[in-house]
């Protein structure tokens, strides 16, 4: 990559959508002085300890950290054994938190070299249009996106595979061939947040983002 050269186009589309407002009603406050259900404790310890990590970045040199985490993503995994993750509620604009997956991390930590910066990493899926973009954005104008078509395996496997890639900047396009397939396994999925495994053994956390990212 060139420096400076890549720029998010002028015709992505970011829909904001407007945040909810929490209801506080007698019983939520109730709920507050009960102690917190497995899966919300679960999911509190695990973004505890990702929160300081650079979006893995750093866990990548700390194994002790990083089986820390592992064994909490598998707690909370077993919160949701059984439950259906690739339903509706799998459609999202989902940013990453943190993931394994070292391609990205690569992007992610060396971005400045190429005199740029990764902004939001993204999964943008549409279970009924049975599509998925993996999305890495380089504000304030650039993006690198891989489109994939899915098909949704088991209650909480999708196979995927890659159609094509594109890499984009301000008043330019560089479509690059597709490169390969596999599936992910979204072992845990709520209102806010998405726990996720894949073929290569890579665990990935994101967050549902407060915008809808288009092409």
């Amino acid at each position: 990559m060139a420096a400076n050269c890549l720029s998010l186009p002028a015709t992505t589309n970011i829909r904001f959508r407007p945040r909810r407002t929490a209801t506080v009603t007698c019983s939520s406050l109730t709920d507050q002085s009960q102690s917190p259900s497995p899966s919300l404790a679960a999911k509190r310890h695990l973004l505890q300890l990702i929160a300081d990590e650079h979006r893995g970045v750093k866990t990548q040199s700390n194994p002790q950290k990083l089986s820390q985490i592992v064994d909490a993503i598998d707690s909370l995994a077993a919160t949701g054994r059984g439950s259906v993750t690739t339903g509706e509620s799998l459609s999202a604009t989902w940013r990453m938190l943190w993931t394994t997956e070292k391609e990205q991390l690569f992007i992610v930590k060396n971005a400045p070299v190429f005199g740029t910066k990764a902004g939001d990493v993204l999964q943008v899926i549409d279970v009924e249009k049975l599509t998925l973009n993996n999305v890495i954005t380089f504000p304030p104008d650039g993006v690198f996106f891989v489109r994939s078509d899915i098909q949704v395996a088991s209650a909480q496997r999708v196979n995927f595979k890659f159609t094509s890639a594109v890499l984009r900047g301000k008043g330019w396009e560089f479509p690059l061939p597709p490169f390969g397939q596999g599936w992910f396994e979204s072992v845990y999925i709520d209102d806010e947040i998405r726990v996720v495994k894949d073929i290569r053994k890579d665990y990935l956390i994101v967050e549902r983002a407060p915008y809808s990212w288009k092409e």
